[in-house]
């Protein structure tokens, strides 16, 4: 069987169709490629006049394929990206030629978007992998295949290539059903759950008084997406007599990834992420409870208190199980220290 990821590196493929070839020549294409590039991409290249059947060059790609059909296709070498590689140093926890894992930063933007055209994780990586980039979807830009938020830290992968990118996409779509996907997240929140080990099914929607933040919502919503969050509490700070506490080192494991989901599932059962802007506004007074080390390290903890420890995933070319764990950052060392305290 051909190497797809070997196949990637030739501009131009001559094929002939099987005997039991049937169907749309861009489902065809997509198939036998063994899925190099998405079916999108390759009813691009066909409407682009970059395939041609039987000696001639064909631009539907609903065309149909028979047995015996000779087909050649001209794969451009990937463009420059639009965004632009940038020196951003980064912690790299493991790199080869599919994929490179990293230990994200809090206050480092993952993707440009407006108010953050520049100085992003993407712009970090064009620079740091240069050359080693072989193209996603024809640009050659780096495959992100899921997200932490700005001010969130942790490890994350990141695709090199086409095939890398789909076989991770399919992994983190999956959420670890039916893999070896797994995330998990260490959290300090206020308080900690009724249980010390639970887990939260809630589904997430846009806020109704905030587009650019979550909230649980009914089933029956039109936007509402299928949530789940398991936790453990790891410590407890500052216990009271009732069993309760001030707060708490919280373990979250995602069985699905939605925007906000571990900050928002948190919040939703009363024990919202210390420091969280968006999620945590109503527990500003509670730092007057803690003892004044604490209070001071706690007033002044500029971001939510999260951070993604752990990632494992199959790697896309050798099917080798990955696991990855990038230690607790300096800021929440000293939250959880002054916590003790």
């Amino acid at each position: 069987m051909n190497d797809p990821f070997k196949q990637a590196d030739a501009p131009r493929k001559v094929l002939t169709a099987g005997e039991e070839a049937e169907g749309r020549l861009d489902a065809w294409l997509t198939q036998v490629l063994g899925g190099e590039f998405s079916r999108n991409r390759i009813k691009a290249l066909i409407e682009q006049g970059a395939v041609t059947l039987n000696g001639k060059t064909v631009t539907e790609p609903k065309k149909k394929v028979s047995p015996g059909d000779n087909l050649e296709i001209v794969l451009p070498e990937p463009e420059d990206p639009e965004p632009k590689g940038e020196d951003i140093p980064l912690e790299v926890l493991y790199e080869d030629e599919d994929l490179i894992v990293i230990a994200k930063p809090a206050g480092l933007v993952v993707h440009p978007g407006a108010g953050n055209w520049t100085g992003t994780l993407v712009n970090a990586l064009i620079h740091h992998c240069g050359s080693s980039l072989s193209g996603i979807g024809g640009v050659k830009r780096p495959g992100i295949v899921h997200r932490l938020d700005k001010e969130t830290s942790g490890v994350m992968v990141v695709a090199k290539n086409d095939i890398a990118h789909r076989h991770l996409a399919d992994q983190f779509a999956d959420h670890g059903r039916t893999g070896p996907l797994e995330r998990a997240y260490m959290a300090v929140v206020w308080g900690r759950p009724n249980g010390l080990k639970g887990t939260i099914d809630a589904p997430l929607g846009r806020s109704s008084a905030d587009r650019t933040k979550r909230a649980v919502k009914k089933e029956d919503t039109d936007d509402a997406r299928h949530a789940v969050t398991h936790y453990e509490v790891m410590e407890r700070f500052h216990e009271k007599p009732d069993a309760t506490s001030l707060a708490a080192l919280i373990e979250c494991r995602l069985e699905t990834g939605r925007t906000h989901q571990i900050r928002v599932h948190m919040a939703h059962v009363g024990t919202p992420l210390i420091g969280d802007p968006e999620y945590a506004g109503g527990y500003k007074t509670k730092v007057n409870l803690l003892p004044e080390q604490a209070k001071a390290v706690v007033s002044r903890f500029p971001r939510q208190a999260l951070h993604a420890y752990l990632l494992a995933f199959e790697h896309p070319r050798t099917g080798e199980v990955m696991e990855f764990e990038a230690p607790l950052p300096e800021d929440m060392e000293e939250l959880i220290g002054a916590l003790r305290a």
